[in-house]
């Protein structure tokens, strides 16, 4: 006997209410809830359902009968495909206004945690041009829309550089122009494009794995330096010093252009032996008189401006006086660690990457920093009674983990150093709550801030503070 097919329904009419996780928006079907992507609070759809299960749906928009009447034009003609900057539809206030409660409801009904005062979320000045760091893919056959298809017409699916289509490995959206980092971002992208066809420069075949050219990283900073990165899948001496002399000549701001060869069947380089080919291994970033070293490797807040805002509220938070010892954990490069050193009697910083506790060190000399120390290691087990016993117990910690939060023995050896204040800086506001769960017997929540780094997503930071009860 046969298995019972599992139709998927299609949804007429369907009323989109309200915002969702993930930069979706949710409507109401059948007592189901249906989430659908693309879509903002007041539009009108039609849905075909491509998941079901039993407490929701979700789809895609195959008709709209009526659009928001919040609704905004998008102002980038890859809007909808490349996966990016899924908010462009929606007023920026709204988007500020989503996040703010997104944080809200995370602390109060998934972890239960009461805060005494939460201030307005800092949206950023910046809504265009604001990141400092994009990587393209190449990809020897671009994504064709839906409509080009449809069209039947004899449509050739050319070279790509640009994003990745979500949900699809092998698919490249061609990107004209990309209005999240400033020129010559874009310049320098479709100057290699217009190179490889000129000098028939393969691109990478993400399939099959085969082709030259593979990714692009530009990463720029903001007193104007600039690195960029091209991976390439196999050598070719002639071609690779041919395109890099190109870029070299055409764009002589290049502060540092670097290079790879990328043999793996993916696309990390962090694994690999990144190469000068001119300037210099590193570009500089400037923040309150501080230089921060940032290599082909580093990590770096992505949008510098809201970054400075980032850690100036957190160390506002942390109220640090001259006699206090800081524990910064998941320290990255040491950014928040010596961005508040000089207010500390002493800083200690862990992170799990050993290259990152490298970068730190490096930065701690670059500003003549002498009250740092930085460790590499996993967090639950570098944090112990005898790594606190050896470097002081905190008076004030610091925590910035990633988006999985912290393990529950981290946050146990954090109670159990008894630190007057904690401060929490998030990327995740879910398991931020439930990290403050664990901890509300022993702090209290005094006040929490959000911060949009990422205008037109729905990513947002927030940063709490935690004093003892």
């Amino acid at each position: 006997m046969g298995r019972k097919r599992n139709r998927k329904p299609f949804i007429e009419g369907l009323v989109i209410e309200k915002m969702a996780s993930e930069g979706k928006s949710m409507g109401k079907y059948n007592d189901k809830v249906v989430f659908v992507p693309n879509t903002i609070p007041g539009d009108i759809v039609d849905v075909q359902v491509t998941k079901k299960r039993k407490n929701f749906l979700e789809g895609y928009v195959a008709f709209f009968h009526k659009h928001s009447d919040i609704k905004v034009a998008a102002f980038c003609e890859h809007f909808g495909v490349c996966g990016g900057c899924k908010w462009q539809n929606l007023p920026y206030e709204e988007q500020l206004a989503f996040k703010q409660q997104e944080v809200m409801d995370h602390l109060k009904r998934l972890g239960n945690v009461e805060v005494e005062q939460y201030y307005d979320i800092l949206g950023s000045e910046k809504t265009q041009f604001y990141r400092n760091k994009l990587e393209f893919t190449f990809s020897n056959k671009r994504y064709l829309l839906p409509e080009e298809i449809a069209s039947e017409e004899n449509i050739e699916a050319n070279p790509a550089v640009g994003f990745h289509v979500p949900k699809f490995f092998d698919k490249v959206v061609d990107i004209k122009k990309c209005f999240l980092q400033e020129e010559p971002s874009n310049e320098i992208r479709n100057s290699i494009r217009e190179y490889a066809f000129e000098n028939d420069l393969s691109f990478f075949d993400l399939k099959n794995q085969n082709g030259f050219l593979r990714t692009l990283i530009v990463r720029s900073s903001s007193n104007g330096e600039l690195m960029i990165i091209l991976s390439f899948y196999h050598e070719d001496v002639e071609k690779r010093e041919g395109l890099l002399e190109f870029l070299k000549n055409k764009f002589p701001q290049i502060t540092s252009l670097m290079y790879v060869i990328n043999e793996k069947a993916n696309d990390t380089i962090t694994d690999q032996d990144i190469k000068l080919f001119h300037g210099r291994d590193h570009i500089f970033e400037e923040m309150e008189g501080l230089k921060f070293k940032i290599g082909p490797k580093s990590f770096y807040q992505t949008n510098s401006d809201q970054a400075y805002n980032l850690y100036k509220i957190t160390r506002e938070y942390a109220d640090i006086s001259e006699n206090d010892v800081v524990y910064d954990l998941y320290t990255g490069t040491g950014t928040i660690a010596n961005f508040v050193a000089k207010q500390a009697k002493k800083v200690v910083g862990i992170e799990y990457v050993p290259e990152a506790i490298e970068d730190a060190k490096l930065n701690s000399e670059l500003n003549k920093i002498a009250n740092t120390s930085f460790f590499a290691g996993d967090m639950k087990d570098v944090l112990n009674d005898e790594f606190i016993s050896e470097h002081g117990t905190p008076d004030v910690i610091i925590v910035d983990p990633p988006r999985a939060g912290m393990h529950a023995s981290v946050v146990e050896t954090i109670l159990n150093t008894k630190a007057k204040r904690i401060v929490y800086v998030s990327c995740n506001s879910a398991t931020q709550a439930r990290d403050i769960a664990l901890m509300q017997e022993d702090y209290k929540a005094v006040k929490s801030r959000a911060v949009d780094m990422f205008p037109h997503t729905h990513h947002v930071e927030n940063v709490v503070l935690l004093e003892r009860r």
